[in-house]
């Protein structure tokens, strides 16, 4: 199983990646080994994540979904976290 995820750092802005081990890859960017950008923004936490079957599909979803404003990304956070409610 793949993970599209966004974290939110601590200069609130949102961070978008893909991991197979989510739990892990929080850690690594907590730790400043996650990647530049967050080892720049400090990430506070995983606000949204996606599941995919393949990491050709999660990687395919991250390209379109980098292209987004800020807004849209918050969008997808909140219409997902109002269906979960």
């Amino acid at each position: 199983m793949y993970y599209l995820y966004f974290l939110l750092c601590d200069d609130n802005s949102i961070y978008t990646g893909v991991t197979n081990d989510i739990e892990r890859r929080f850690l690594e960017h907590k730790n400043k080994k996650g990647g530049h950008y967050t080892s720049s923004h400090n990430a506070v936490k995983i606000i949204y994540k996606e599941e995919y079957p393949t990491q050709k599909e999660t990687l395919a979803r991250e390209r379109k979904i980098k292209g987004w404003r800020r807004e849209k990304k918050l969008d997808l956070v909140n219409s997902k976290n109002k269906i979960q409610s």
